[in-house]
């Protein structure tokens, strides 16, 4: 399988712990959305992230609600085994087969590897080497939405994991003259500036996925900054 660009960043873990996440500060998916799916945990929580990143995730949130009164984030996950991370790639490989009416079993050598390329734009490779960690197995990545101060989950446009192009963040600029396209770009714009307040950079093709301190947030930030050189200080947890 073909490295994507910011695996190539180097990591230099700074062994900071992964910590629970502060569920009298943020609010999460109960049950965890992959666990519901059959993923294993192993007894352990995917609301957990780095020390430094939560601290990051309370200013953005702080921001947010100087943005919107009474609204806070919807965290959907944070930390992921890299075995959870292979179910859930070969859980959306199997989803994307019966949507397509294709048996798995049946396909071709390149047909298979076609669809997981499609596949890999959404999920990250779940890579043992330590100089290739998924995102959300370093506790450096969250996926997350918006809530209202009366607790309903924000209409963003589009499914987090969505496997369509409403998975990218701009993707309602296009739609200039509809009010409704508007209001969603409002409200990943909105998610965008608090999370960016707090130091996140978030994923290229996915309005939802936020990174700190691993190697595509090195990545993005060298893409911002090409006279700094950055580099990962989460490898895989």
């Amino acid at each position: 399988m073909m490295e994507k660009a910011y695996q190539k960043v180097i990591i230099k873990e700074c062994q900071e712990p992964l910590l629970p996440i502060p569920l009298d500060i943020f609010t999460v998916a109960t049950p965890p959305p992959y666990e519901a799916k059959g993923a294993d945990y192993q007894g352990k929580s995917p609301y957990y992230l780095r020390e430094g990143v939560i601290e990051a995730l309370i200013k953005a949130q702080e921001k947010l609600q100087q943005l919107q009164v009474g609204w806070r984030f919807y965290i959907f996950d944070a930390y992921r085994p890299i075995s959870v991370q292979q179910f859930m790639v070969d859980y959306t490989f199997q989803w994307e087969c019966e949507k397509r009416g294709l048996n798995p079993a049946h396909l071709t050598a390149v047909e298979k590897d076609g669809l997981l390329q499609e596949v890999y734009k959404i999920w990250a490779i779940p890579s043992h080497n330590p100089d290739t960690p998924p995102p959300h197995s370093t506790g450096g990545a969250i996926d997350l939405t918006l809530m209202d101060e009366n607790g309903n989950i924000i209409d963003m446009g589009g499914d987090i994991d969505e496997m369509s192009a409403r998975a990218e963040p701009n993707y309602y600029l296009q739609f200039t003259e509809d009010i409704s396209s508007q209001k969603y770009q409002q409200r990943r714009d909105l998610l965008l500036t608090a999370m960016t307040y707090g130091g996140f950079k978030r994923h290229l093709g996915e309005w939802w996925h936020f990174c700190l301190g691993d190697q595509m947030w090195a990545w993005l930030s060298n893409s911002d900054h090409p006279y700094n050189q950055y580099y990962a200080i989460y490898g895989a947890i």
